[in-house]
């Protein structure tokens, strides 16, 4: 079992601790060592529409799982109350399926505030022209 501590920064450090969590609540981001052993730094930006963090007494839980596709290794594993727990591997097709379901997911999300914004814009319109109006 693979154990993740971890420390809040405010900038990234340059060299990775293995088995530590760096987040930087100021600028919105994650960084570890990928757990296999290889040696790459992963990066995961937090907010509503990435990775979300949860902290508690057991540790860090990072949401959701994180998979380095782009990497060598391939690895897909959850950070979870300060666990690395292993995923399974994804094929090429689960990959392209992963991604578009986050790009709807992003696209929904931006939808509704626009939708909100663009209703306050056209409300507020709406009520300066009721006050030309006869």
């Amino acid at each position: 079992m693979i154990n993740i501590r971890l420390e809040r920064v405010s900038y990234m450090p340059k060299e990775l601790e293995p088995g530590v969590l760096y987040v930087s609540e100021e600028f919105g981001a994650v960084a570890h060592l990928c757990p296999c052993g290889c040696g790459s730094k992963i990066r995961t930006p937090l907010g509503s529409t990435e990775w979300s963090l949860k902290v508690t007494d057991k540790g860090p839980s990072l949401f959701p799982s994180i998979g380095n596709w782009q990497l060598p290794c391939k690895s897909h594993y959850w950070i979870k109350h300060g666990e690395i727990i292993w995923a399974s591997s994804w094929t090429p097709e689960q990959v392209a399926a992963g991604r578009c379901n986050e790009e709807e997911r992003r696209h929904a999300y931006y939808d509704v505030l626009d939708r909100k914004r663009y209703g306050i814009v056209r409300k507020l319109w709406s009520w300066i022209k009721s006050l030309f109006e006869d």
